[in-house]
């Protein structure tokens, strides 16, 4: 709806990104600037926050550590993994919201967030309607996982790749150093989709990457990786890294991992991880080399050290869109990049309705994995290669980060 005056609400949901912030500094930046926003509030832990009146004033907040939160890692104001019931089912958390947004006058909501994030958002813009209440809700995607549907890549996923790509380019110089065997098995985050782990493929285009990568949109044959990397080391000095996405699974859907998934979180997704040890102990028993497993773990999604400037930039901009697409009139929507034709990499924002993009996900097309399931193609590289590009530009004191400090002024009525 156009024209509307009142409060906007904006809140981070599910896994942090080194960029996540980006998006909340363009929305508070942009928003405090718009004559239509009353009040700009920043919610605790995601849609919990909101349920439980536990929110910011973000306008009181210092302009200068608004801006640093361009540089800052994880979700600054909380996150949460919380999923809404449907209404038709039980529709008490919709009404609490409808509550507090009536209480405070919000009339805008931003939800920052992947998959589940923007199912979230779509399901409280169908109740706000269905309840009478004019608010224009847009989600802010963010992912490193880069598998929302719609968009050409995901804000966190360039920095994120770059850490890889970096890191495995690393671990290579020193698995390398000695004249005795090593073989290095190192997991990357990704449940369905492989887009992180291949992002191994950028070392490998710079002389210095992974001898195989596996990722989950491949089924995985235990019995084949062993004798994948048996010969690499025969031709190698008894030396090999792989790169193993945390979601591999066997042919049957299971993960590979599942034996360590003894819990779910909200959503119902198995918490995977320790795959790399899994294998480094089959690897172990089947050559008698010695072997490392490496989990990147949460260093993958939080080394704003070494962010993309072109994600940071990208994703500073589509925080400040989505206000600019709410205070415009549009709703149910999501923000999401466009590749435009050429050589030169550029890209336009667009708007994608929510319900297309809520629980739908993007995996690594089939064509560009090769090498029987082990690598990836140059046309991954020609597409990923844009989105790491740039140093940014992170004050620093002592040499340390200079992270934002927000005072966190709770909002009262």
């Amino acid at each position: 709806m156009k024209n509307l005056k009142g409060a906007c609400m904006f809140a981070q949901s599910g896994g942090p990104t080194s960029v996540i912030n980006a998006s909340a500094a363009g929305v508070f930046i942009e928003a405090l600037s718009q004559e239509n926003i009353t009040k700009v509030y920043g919610a605790a832990h995601g849609i919990k926050g909101i349920l439980t009146e536990a929110f910011y004033d973000m306008g009181q907040e210092d302009m200068a550590e608004l801006e640093l939160l361009k540089y800052t890692p994880s979700s600054a104001l909380g996150s949460v993994r919380y999923k809404l019931k449907d209404a038709s089912v039980d529709d008490t958390d919709y009404k609490r919201l409808l509550e507090v947004f009536k209480k405070y006058d919000i009339r805008y909501f931003f939800y920052n967030g992947g998959n589940d994030s923007m199912d979230t958002c779509n399901k409280i813009s169908k109740y706000m309607a269905s309840s009478g209440w004019d608010c224009n809700v847009i989600g802010v995607p963010k992912t490193i996982d880069n598998d929302l549907f719609g968009t050409d890549h995901c804000p966190g996923y360039g920095s994120a790749a770059k850490y890889v790509a970096t890191t495995v380019m690393e671990v290579n110089l020193d698995a390398k150093v000695y004249d005795t065997g090593l073989v290095c098995i190192i997991e990357v985050m990704g449940r369905n989709a492989g887009w992180l782990t291949a992002a191994a493929a950028l070392a490998n285009a710079k002389g210095l990457g992974a001898d195989l990568i596996y990722l989950p949109e491949v089924p995985f044959d235990m019995d084949k990786f062993v004798n994948d990397v048996k010969d690499v080391c025969a031709k190698n000095n008894n030396k090999c890294i792989a790169v193993v996405s945390e979601g591999i699974k066997f042919a049957d859907g299971k993960y590979v991992g599942d034996f360590k998934a003894s819990a779910t979180d909200l959503f119902g997704h198995a918490q995977l991880g320790g795959v790399c040890n899994l294998l480094s102990g089959i690897i172990k028993e089947k050559t008698g080399l010695k072997v490392r497993g490496i989990e990147f773990s949460l260093m993958q999604r939080c080394a704003a050290h070494l962010a993309s400037k072109t994600d940071v930039e990208e994703t500073f901009r589509a925080g400040r869109e989505a206000v600019k697409a709410a205070v415009s009139g549009e709703t149910d929507k999501m923000v999401c990049y466009e590749r435009k034709a050429g050589d030169a990499y550029e890209i336009e924002y667009k708007l994608l309705p929510l319900e297309l993009a809520a629980n739908t996900e993007k995996t690594v097309p089939a064509e560009w994995i090769i090498n029987n399931g082990t690598g990836l193609s140059d046309d991954y590289v020609a597409y990923a290669l844009p989105l790491i590009q740039g140093e940014t530009e992170a004050p620093k004191v002592d040499s340390l980060p200079r992270f934002a400090k927000l005072k966190k002024v709770l909002a009262t009525k």
